[in-house]
C-alpha cells in the first residue's frame, strides 16, 4: 500500500442482523470507520476489530 490516509468501513449492523442477533430497533451500531494513516508502505498493518452489537474497540495489530 502506498504511505497515506485510508479509512475502512465495518458495516456490523448488517454484520450482526445476518447472524439473528437480539439488537435493538433501530440498531445502536451500523457502520463503524475506522480512520488510520499508513507512513512506511513496506510495513505490515494488521487492523482488528473487535465488535459486539453494543460495542466496539480498534487498534493496530502486530
Amino acid at each position: 500500500m502506498a504511505a497515506g490516509r485510508y479509512e475502512l468501513v465495518f458495516h456490523i449492523g448488517d454484520y450482526f442482523a445476518g447472524r439473528d442477533a437480539t439488537l435493538a430497533e433501530p440498531a445502536f451500531l451500523t457502520d463503524v470507520p475506522v480512520r488510520f494513516t499508513i507512513s512506511d508502505p513496506t510495513g505490515h498493518y494488521h487492523i482488528p476489530l473487535l465488535a459486539t452489537p453494543w460495542s466496539y474497540s480498534t487498534y493496530r495489530g502486530s
